[in-house]
Protein backbone atom coordinates (compact mmCIF):
# COMPACT_ATOMS: atom_id res chain seq x y z
CA UNK A 1 0.00 0.00 0.00
CA UNK A 2 1.64 3.60 -0.92
CA UNK A 3 1.95 6.02 1.65
CA UNK A 4 1.81 10.27 -0.20
CA UNK A 5 5.09 12.00 1.10
CA UNK A 6 5.02 15.85 1.83
CA UNK A 7 8.01 17.90 -0.01
CA UNK A 8 10.67 17.54 3.92
CA UNK A 9 10.49 14.02 3.26
CA UNK A 10 11.96 14.12 -0.29
CA UNK A 11 15.50 14.12 -0.32
CA UNK A 12 17.09 17.24 -2.90
CA UNK A 13 17.59 14.28 -5.93
CA UNK A 14 13.87 12.65 -5.26
CA UNK A 15 12.34 16.85 -5.45
CA UNK A 16 14.49 17.71 -8.34
CA UNK A 17 13.51 14.23 -10.47
CA UNK A 18 10.26 14.53 -9.22
CA UNK A 19 9.92 18.43 -10.54
CA UNK A 20 11.60 17.41 -13.93
CA UNK A 21 8.76 14.69 -14.82
CA UNK A 22 5.99 17.54 -13.64
CA UNK A 23 7.17 19.87 -15.93
CA UNK A 24 7.16 17.51 -19.12
CA UNK A 25 4.13 16.14 -18.10
CA UNK A 26 2.20 19.70 -18.40
CA UNK A 27 4.88 19.80 -21.96
CA UNK A 28 3.49 16.57 -23.56
CA UNK A 29 0.77 15.14 -21.87
CA UNK A 30 2.95 12.06 -21.99
CA UNK A 31 4.57 9.43 -19.78
CA UNK A 32 8.29 10.49 -18.75
CA UNK A 33 11.03 7.18 -19.12
CA UNK A 34 14.60 7.89 -17.65
CA UNK A 35 16.06 8.71 -21.17
CA UNK A 36 13.63 11.90 -21.36
CA UNK A 37 15.01 12.74 -17.69
CA UNK A 38 18.95 12.53 -18.31
CA UNK A 39 18.53 14.57 -20.84
CA UNK A 40 16.90 17.35 -18.48
CA UNK A 41 18.13 17.11 -15.37
CA UNK A 42 21.27 19.59 -14.63
CA UNK A 43 22.93 17.17 -12.80
CA UNK A 44 24.05 13.32 -14.70
CA UNK A 45 22.46 10.79 -13.24
CA UNK A 46 22.71 7.26 -14.89
CA UNK A 47 19.43 5.48 -16.08
CA UNK A 48 19.59 2.99 -13.15
CA UNK A 49 19.85 5.92 -10.97
CA UNK A 50 16.94 7.63 -12.32
CA UNK A 51 14.82 4.48 -12.87
CA UNK A 52 15.08 3.42 -8.83
CA UNK A 53 14.33 7.45 -7.32
CA UNK A 54 10.97 6.93 -9.88
CA UNK A 55 10.47 3.78 -8.01
CA UNK A 56 10.56 5.51 -4.78
CA UNK A 57 8.28 8.39 -5.85
CA UNK A 58 5.71 5.37 -7.22
CA UNK A 59 5.87 3.61 -3.80
CA UNK A 60 5.23 6.67 -1.93
CA UNK A 61 2.06 7.73 -3.97
CA UNK A 62 3.56 10.30 -6.31
CA UNK A 63 3.92 8.99 -9.52
CA UNK A 64 2.38 6.07 -11.40
CA UNK A 65 2.94 4.19 -14.79
CA UNK A 66 -0.64 4.63 -16.81
CA UNK A 67 0.72 1.50 -18.85
CA UNK A 68 3.85 -1.66 -19.12
CA UNK A 69 6.40 1.44 -20.71
CA UNK A 70 8.97 2.23 -18.57
CA UNK A 71 7.32 6.17 -18.16
CA UNK A 72 5.42 7.49 -16.01
CA UNK A 73 3.36 10.02 -14.87
CA UNK A 74 2.44 12.13 -11.61
CA UNK A 75 -0.57 10.95 -9.71
CA UNK A 76 -3.50 13.21 -8.35
CA UNK A 77 -1.81 13.44 -5.13
CA UNK A 78 1.60 14.20 -7.01
CA UNK A 79 0.35 16.92 -8.55
CA UNK A 80 -0.90 18.36 -5.25
CA UNK A 81 2.50 17.79 -3.58
CA UNK A 82 4.41 19.67 -6.28
CA UNK A 83 1.66 22.97 -6.55
CA UNK A 84 1.70 23.34 -2.77
CA UNK A 85 5.43 22.86 -2.70
CA UNK A 86 7.74 23.35 -5.47
CA UNK A 87 5.57 25.27 -7.88
CA UNK A 88 7.39 28.31 -8.33
CA UNK A 89 4.49 30.61 -10.07
CA UNK A 90 5.52 33.14 -12.72
CA UNK A 91 4.20 36.30 -13.59
CA UNK A 92 1.46 37.73 -16.07
CA UNK A 93 3.14 38.71 -19.04
CA UNK A 94 2.72 42.57 -20.12
CA UNK A 95 0.65 41.81 -23.57
CA UNK A 96 -1.83 39.47 -21.10
CA UNK A 97 -2.11 42.08 -18.17
CA UNK A 98 -2.94 44.54 -21.05
CA UNK A 99 -5.82 42.21 -22.48
CA UNK A 100 -6.93 42.06 -19.19
CA UNK A 101 -6.52 45.52 -18.05
CA UNK A 102 -8.80 46.82 -21.18
CA UNK A 103 -11.54 45.41 -19.67
CA UNK A 104 -11.57 47.36 -16.47
CA UNK A 105 -11.28 50.86 -18.86
CA UNK A 106 -14.64 49.64 -20.45
CA UNK A 107 -17.66 52.11 -20.59
CA UNK A 108 -21.31 52.02 -21.11
CA UNK A 109 -21.46 48.54 -20.40
CA UNK A 110 -23.53 46.01 -18.19
CA UNK A 111 -21.40 44.01 -14.98
CA UNK A 112 -22.72 41.07 -16.87
CA UNK A 113 -21.33 42.35 -20.16
CA UNK A 114 -18.17 42.93 -18.41
CA UNK A 115 -18.09 39.92 -16.57
CA UNK A 116 -18.53 38.11 -19.56
CA UNK A 117 -15.71 39.84 -21.88
CA UNK A 118 -13.18 39.29 -18.93
CA UNK A 119 -14.17 35.80 -18.50
CA UNK A 120 -13.71 35.15 -22.78
CA UNK A 121 -10.42 36.99 -22.36
CA UNK A 122 -9.26 34.94 -19.52
CA UNK A 123 -10.52 31.57 -21.36
CA UNK A 124 -9.06 32.71 -24.17
CA UNK A 125 -5.80 33.07 -22.64
CA UNK A 126 -5.04 30.34 -20.14
CA UNK A 127 -6.95 27.79 -23.06
CA UNK A 128 -9.29 26.48 -20.33
CA UNK A 129 -13.36 26.95 -19.82
CA UNK A 130 -13.55 29.82 -18.18
CA UNK A 131 -16.02 30.49 -15.04
CA UNK A 132 -17.60 33.70 -13.66
CA UNK A 133 -19.75 34.12 -10.07
CA UNK A 134 -21.83 37.28 -10.70
CA UNK A 135 -22.46 39.77 -7.75
CA UNK A 136 -25.41 39.02 -5.74
CA UNK A 137 -28.34 41.33 -6.74
CA UNK A 138 -28.54 43.94 -4.59
CA UNK A 139 -29.08 47.16 -6.20
CA UNK A 140 -32.27 49.16 -5.95
CA UNK A 141 -35.26 47.74 -7.83
CA UNK A 142 -37.14 50.28 -10.43
CA UNK A 143 -39.81 48.17 -11.99
CA UNK A 144 -41.70 44.65 -11.95
CA UNK A 145 -44.01 43.20 -14.57
CA UNK A 146 -45.94 40.00 -14.38
CA UNK A 147 -46.33 39.11 -18.57
CA UNK A 148 -48.64 36.50 -19.11
CA UNK A 149 -47.54 33.69 -21.78
CA UNK A 150 -50.36 31.90 -21.66
CA UNK A 151 -52.47 29.22 -19.02
CA UNK A 152 -50.82 28.88 -16.28
CA UNK A 153 -46.86 30.53 -17.18
CA UNK A 154 -46.33 34.15 -16.47
CA UNK A 155 -43.16 35.90 -17.76
CA UNK A 156 -41.66 37.78 -14.68
CA UNK A 157 -39.90 41.24 -15.85
CA UNK A 158 -38.06 42.87 -12.80
CA UNK A 159 -35.92 46.04 -13.73
CA UNK A 160 -33.24 47.29 -11.44
CA UNK A 161 -32.65 50.79 -10.73
CA UNK A 162 -29.06 50.89 -12.40
CA UNK A 163 -30.56 49.24 -16.20
CA UNK A 164 -30.61 45.62 -15.49
CA UNK A 165 -33.03 43.76 -16.53
CA UNK A 166 -33.63 39.60 -15.39
CA UNK A 167 -36.32 37.64 -17.05
CA UNK A 168 -38.00 34.86 -15.64
CA UNK A 169 -40.92 32.07 -16.24
CA UNK A 170 -43.49 32.10 -13.57
CA UNK A 171 -45.41 28.99 -12.72
CA UNK A 172 -48.81 30.29 -11.85
CA UNK A 173 -51.09 28.93 -9.26
CA UNK A 174 -54.20 27.67 -11.25
CA UNK A 175 -57.20 29.99 -12.12
CA UNK A 176 -54.99 32.89 -12.46
CA UNK A 177 -56.20 35.90 -14.47
CA UNK A 178 -54.98 38.55 -16.62
CA UNK A 179 -56.09 40.79 -14.45
CA UNK A 180 -54.98 39.04 -11.20
CA UNK A 181 -51.18 40.23 -13.03
CA UNK A 182 -52.10 43.31 -13.24
CA UNK A 183 -53.16 43.78 -9.96
CA UNK A 184 -49.72 42.15 -8.75
CA UNK A 185 -47.93 44.57 -10.81
CA UNK A 186 -49.71 47.52 -9.62
CA UNK A 187 -49.20 46.32 -5.89
CA UNK A 188 -45.31 45.09 -6.02
CA UNK A 189 -44.56 48.32 -7.92
CA UNK A 190 -46.21 50.49 -5.35
CA UNK A 191 -43.73 49.18 -3.06
CA UNK A 192 -40.31 48.22 -5.12
CA UNK A 193 -39.23 52.41 -5.37
CA UNK A 194 -35.77 52.61 -3.62
CA UNK A 195 -35.35 49.01 -1.87
CA UNK A 196 -33.41 46.23 -2.56
CA UNK A 197 -34.23 43.23 -4.10
CA UNK A 198 -33.82 41.80 -0.02
CA UNK A 199 -35.82 44.92 1.46
CA UNK A 200 -38.42 44.52 -0.61
CA UNK A 201 -39.09 40.89 -0.50
CA UNK A 202 -38.78 41.17 3.64
CA UNK A 203 -41.36 44.36 3.55
CA UNK A 204 -43.72 43.27 1.34
CA UNK A 205 -43.70 39.72 2.71
CA UNK A 206 -44.87 41.33 5.97
CA UNK A 207 -47.11 43.41 4.45
CA UNK A 208 -48.76 40.41 2.53
CA UNK A 209 -49.31 38.71 6.19
CA UNK A 210 -50.78 42.28 7.59
CA UNK A 211 -53.00 42.94 5.07
CA UNK A 212 -53.75 39.95 3.37
CA UNK A 213 -57.26 40.50 2.89
CA UNK A 214 -56.72 44.11 0.63
CA UNK A 215 -55.71 41.45 -2.14
CA UNK A 216 -57.91 38.35 -3.43
CA UNK A 217 -55.85 35.27 -2.84
CA UNK A 218 -55.48 34.55 -6.74
CA UNK A 219 -53.46 38.11 -6.69
CA UNK A 220 -51.79 36.74 -3.44
CA UNK A 221 -50.34 34.01 -4.93
CA UNK A 222 -48.85 35.27 -7.59
CA UNK A 223 -47.57 38.01 -5.66
CA UNK A 224 -45.70 35.54 -3.23
CA UNK A 225 -44.48 33.39 -5.96
CA UNK A 226 -42.85 36.26 -7.89
CA UNK A 227 -41.23 37.12 -4.82
CA UNK A 228 -39.65 33.77 -4.68
CA UNK A 229 -38.68 33.87 -7.99
CA UNK A 230 -36.79 37.03 -6.86
CA UNK A 231 -35.20 34.98 -4.27
CA UNK A 232 -34.06 32.26 -6.44
CA UNK A 233 -31.93 34.93 -8.44
CA UNK A 234 -30.04 36.39 -5.46
CA UNK A 235 -27.36 34.22 -5.07
CA UNK A 236 -25.30 35.41 -8.10
CA UNK A 237 -25.67 34.35 -11.76
CA UNK A 238 -22.80 31.77 -12.84
CA UNK A 239 -21.25 31.79 -16.36
CA UNK A 240 -19.31 29.43 -18.25
CA UNK A 241 -17.59 29.96 -21.50
CA UNK A 242 -14.55 27.90 -23.40
CA UNK A 243 -15.69 24.63 -22.95
CA UNK A 244 -14.59 23.34 -26.14
CA UNK A 245 -10.96 24.42 -24.93
CA UNK A 246 -11.21 21.39 -22.62
CA UNK A 247 -11.15 19.40 -25.68
CA UNK A 248 -7.76 20.63 -27.24
CA UNK A 249 -5.52 18.18 -24.86
CA UNK A 250 -7.95 15.06 -25.57
CA UNK A 251 -5.37 12.40 -27.09
CA UNK A 252 -7.32 9.27 -26.31
CA UNK A 253 -11.48 7.93 -25.72
CA UNK A 254 -11.19 7.53 -22.38
CA UNK A 255 -9.60 11.28 -21.80
CA UNK A 256 -13.16 12.33 -23.95
CA UNK A 257 -15.45 10.36 -22.30
CA UNK A 258 -14.02 11.72 -18.73
CA UNK A 259 -14.33 15.55 -20.73
CA UNK A 260 -18.09 14.03 -21.29
CA UNK A 261 -18.94 13.45 -17.91
CA UNK A 262 -17.21 16.73 -16.80
CA UNK A 263 -19.63 18.59 -19.99
CA UNK A 264 -22.81 16.92 -17.90
CA UNK A 265 -21.68 17.88 -14.38
CA UNK A 266 -21.20 21.92 -16.19
CA UNK A 267 -24.42 21.08 -17.26
CA UNK A 268 -26.25 21.10 -14.10
CA UNK A 269 -23.73 23.83 -12.12
CA UNK A 270 -24.82 23.11 -8.48
CA UNK A 271 -21.24 21.72 -7.71
CA UNK A 272 -19.51 24.67 -9.36
CA UNK A 273 -22.00 26.77 -7.13
CA UNK A 274 -20.99 25.09 -4.15
CA UNK A 275 -17.07 25.26 -4.75
CA UNK A 276 -17.20 28.66 -5.82
CA UNK A 277 -19.17 29.60 -2.83
CA UNK A 278 -16.13 27.97 -0.46
CA UNK A 279 -13.82 30.44 -2.61
CA UNK A 280 -16.47 33.45 -1.41
CA UNK A 281 -15.29 32.55 2.29
CA UNK A 282 -11.66 32.67 1.89
CA UNK A 283 -8.78 35.20 0.21
CA UNK A 284 -6.55 34.41 -2.39
CA UNK A 285 -6.45 31.88 -5.41
CA UNK A 286 -8.11 28.43 -4.79
CA UNK A 287 -6.98 25.18 -6.32
CA UNK A 288 -8.82 22.09 -6.53
CA UNK A 289 -7.15 18.96 -8.45
CA UNK A 290 -9.27 16.19 -9.41
CA UNK A 291 -10.67 13.56 -7.14
CA UNK A 292 -9.85 16.48 -4.26
CA UNK A 293 -13.92 17.24 -5.06
CA UNK A 294 -17.17 15.72 -6.39
CA UNK A 295 -17.56 17.24 -9.40
CA UNK A 296 -13.50 16.33 -11.04
CA UNK A 297 -13.54 12.87 -9.51
CA UNK A 298 -14.64 11.29 -12.49
CA UNK A 299 -13.22 13.78 -15.35
CA UNK A 300 -9.69 14.19 -14.11
CA UNK A 301 -10.04 17.97 -14.44
CA UNK A 302 -8.87 20.50 -11.96
CA UNK A 303 -10.18 24.11 -11.09
CA UNK A 304 -8.20 27.34 -10.24
CA UNK A 305 -10.54 30.63 -9.09
CA UNK A 306 -9.66 33.40 -7.05
CA UNK A 307 -12.31 35.99 -5.44
CA UNK A 308 -13.08 39.34 -6.41
CA UNK A 309 -13.84 42.26 -4.06
CA UNK A 310 -16.22 45.55 -4.29
CA UNK A 311 -14.91 48.89 -3.56
CA UNK A 312 -15.42 47.98 0.21
CA UNK A 313 -13.09 45.09 0.24
CA UNK A 314 -16.01 42.92 0.26
CA UNK A 315 -15.36 39.30 -1.70
CA UNK A 316 -18.88 39.52 -3.73
CA UNK A 317 -17.78 36.64 -6.44
CA UNK A 318 -15.05 34.33 -7.58
CA UNK A 319 -13.62 33.68 -11.16
CA UNK A 320 -11.63 30.79 -12.87
CA UNK A 321 -10.44 28.15 -14.93
CA UNK A 322 -11.18 24.49 -15.42
CA UNK A 323 -8.90 22.36 -17.30
CA UNK A 324 -6.80 19.27 -17.51
CA UNK A 325 -4.50 18.03 -13.75
CA UNK A 326 -1.74 18.52 -16.38
CA UNK A 327 -2.84 22.50 -16.38
CA UNK A 328 0.49 24.92 -16.45
CA UNK A 329 -0.16 26.21 -12.58
CA UNK A 330 2.92 28.46 -12.64
CA UNK A 331 1.15 30.58 -15.84
CA UNK A 332 -2.56 29.89 -15.10
CA UNK A 333 -2.56 30.79 -11.10
CA UNK A 334 -1.14 34.23 -11.31
CA UNK A 335 -3.70 34.62 -14.67
CA UNK A 336 -6.49 34.22 -12.46
CA UNK A 337 -5.21 36.01 -9.71
CA UNK A 338 -4.81 39.13 -11.53
CA UNK A 339 -8.35 38.33 -13.79
CA UNK A 340 -9.78 38.57 -9.97
CA UNK A 341 -8.04 42.21 -9.55
CA UNK A 342 -8.87 43.53 -12.85
CA UNK A 343 -12.80 42.72 -12.05
CA UNK A 344 -12.64 44.43 -8.58
CA UNK A 345 -11.71 47.49 -10.34
CA UNK A 346 -14.18 47.34 -12.45
CA UNK A 347 -17.07 46.82 -9.76
CA UNK A 348 -14.82 49.56 -7.87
Amino acid sequence: MTRSKNVLELSERSREIFRQIVDAYVETGEPVGSRTLSRRLSVALSPATIRNVMADLEEAGLLYAPHTSAGRMPTEAGMRLFVSGLLEVGKVPEIEREKLDAQSRATGKSLEQLLEEALSTLSGLSRCAGLVLAPKTQVSLKHIEFVPLGPGRALVVLVTDDGLVENRVLELPQGVTPSALVEATNYLNARLSGRTLDEARDFILRELEAERGQLNTLTSKVVTAGLATWAGGKEGQLIVRGQSHLLDDVTALDDLERIRHLFEALETKEHLIRMLDLTNKADGVQIFIGAENELFKVSGCSMIVAPYHNSREQIVGAIGVIGPTRLNYARIIPLVDYTAKVIGRMIG
